[in-house]
């Protein structure tokens, strides 16, 4: 487990040796199985130990300088240098650290931004739309009346021309440009273009991508969004937890949307933790781990496709990939359940169009452990073995243990 953690292992043991094992298990399963999920990653120890610090402890509600609560001149350093360094880091007149969470980040970006009834243009769920893109079941399906646009049935591409003419139709308060499931970069020039036409802001859901643009593997939607959305985690390398970033004359109309409209007190471990994935992801190595992303996804995406998987869009341009196993006789949920016997832990996802549900992957995870384009075929041959019933459950866990054996997420 991670050197740093160490000592508070033993003290968990000491004091909650029920809870301590379950932490462990949790540790051991990491540590044994592919972590294919797009969404996930392996933080620093440097990043673990500033979410276990003392700053867990702190009430400080409000913004530096101008707290609600006393004490706070420790942690009002502490969210400055995470602030200073998203800006930096991302090119952005103003950046807002405490968004819990990417949902939280895009509701506080609402609320500076719209008000209930409003109409909002983005990609509908069944094509790669997150949930608060629109779903029903989410606070933005119900104060907001979303119109949503989709892909090319052809080439799964985002159908800008479609965009464009929803747009003008129904003249959106906002248009939002991002998705949990699309494998190709976003033209945010295109967007910016529609939405000045009709007049609308535009927002960018970043939550997937920013890790690579920090890395500058993938064009920032930074100088085009009013307002760019995001998770501090997945690719990005951090905490779980979310940011906005905006230009200086909505800077207010987005801190109040975060508090106190939208939450309380600031979590500042987890604000000292984004800080300091912020440091790690501004050097050479943060570049050089960003692009390995990127081109392990391309590997794997091709293999899979060599493999008879029908690849969405046929390939990717960032760190996930979404695919189709029927060829190898399986719909989505039943190859999910497969691989995740063998040990390759993956989502499912809805596909471009129909009712078939595909499989979602990335590559940040296997690539923070040290894995490069060699493994990343043999991946695609292992899960395709696995599909096709030609890899037994057991023997495909078995190679995957030597190969995770091989890659440590931790060490020490």
């Amino acid at each position: 487990m991670p050197v740093t953690h160490t000592l508070e292992a033993d003290v968990l043991r000491r004091q909650d040796p029920e809870l301590a094992e379950i932490l462990l298990g949790e540790l051991d399963r990491q540590s044994t199985t592919l972590q294919l999920i797009a969404a996930e990653n392996f933080t620093s120890p440097a990043v673990l130990s500033a979410l276990g610090s003392p700053l867990a402890n702190k009430y400080a509600e409000g913004y530096p300088g101008a707290r609600h609560h006393g004490g706070c001149e420790i942690v009002d350093v502490a969210e400055r240098l995470a602030v200073d360094r998203a800006k930096a880091l991302f090119g952005a007149e103003h950046a807002n650290v405490q968004s819990h969470s990417g949902s939280s980040a895009v509701l506080a970006a609402y609320a500076a931004l719209l008000r209930p009834g409003d109409t909002v243009l983005a990609l509908g769920l069944p094509y790669g739309g997150h949930l608060t893109h629109g779903s029903p079941a989410n606070f933005s399906g119900r104060w907001f009346d979303f119109v949503g646009y989709g892909v090319d049935a052809e080439t799964g591409l985002i159908d800008y021309d479609q965009v464009r003419t929803l747009a003008r139709t129904h003249r959106p308060k906002a248009i939002v440009c991002g998705s949990i499931a699309y494998p190709r970069h976003i033209d945010y020039a295109l967007f910016r273009e529609v939405a000045d036409e009709v007049g609308a802001y535009l927002i960018a859901d970043a939550a997937h991508p920013i890790g690579l643009v920090a890395g500058g593997a993938a064009p920032s939607p930074v100088p085009y969004a009013d307002v760019v959305c995001a998770t501090t985690h997945k690719v990005l390398r951090g905490p779980r937890g979310g940011m906005i970033l905006c230009g200086a004359e909505l800077a207010e109309r987005v801190d109040r949307a975060v508090f106190p409209f939208t939450q309380g007190g600031a979590q500042m471990n987890t604000i000292a933790a984004k800080a300091v994935a912020f440091g790690e992801a501004a050097t050479p190595a943060f570049t050089s781990y960003a692009h390995q992303v990127v081109a392990n996804a391309r590997v794997l995406a091709a293999g899979l496709a060599a493999e008879g998987l029908v690849v969405t869009t046929g390939g990717t341009d960032t760190h996930l990939i979404t695919a189709d196993p029927a060829p190898l006789g399986v719909d989505g949920r039943t190859a999910r359940g497969r691989l995740a016997a063998a040990g390759m832990v993956l989502d499912c996802c809805a596909l471009p169009h129909g009712d078939a549900r595909g499989l979602r992957l990335g590559t940040a995870a296997v690539t923070t452990q040290g894995m490069g384009e060699e493994e990343m075929a043999g991946i695609a041959a292992l899960l395709a073995g696995v599909l096709r019933g030609e890899t037994e459950s057991q023997k495909a866990r078995d190679q995957v243990r030597e190969l995770t054996g091989r890659f440590q997420p931790y060490t020490g």
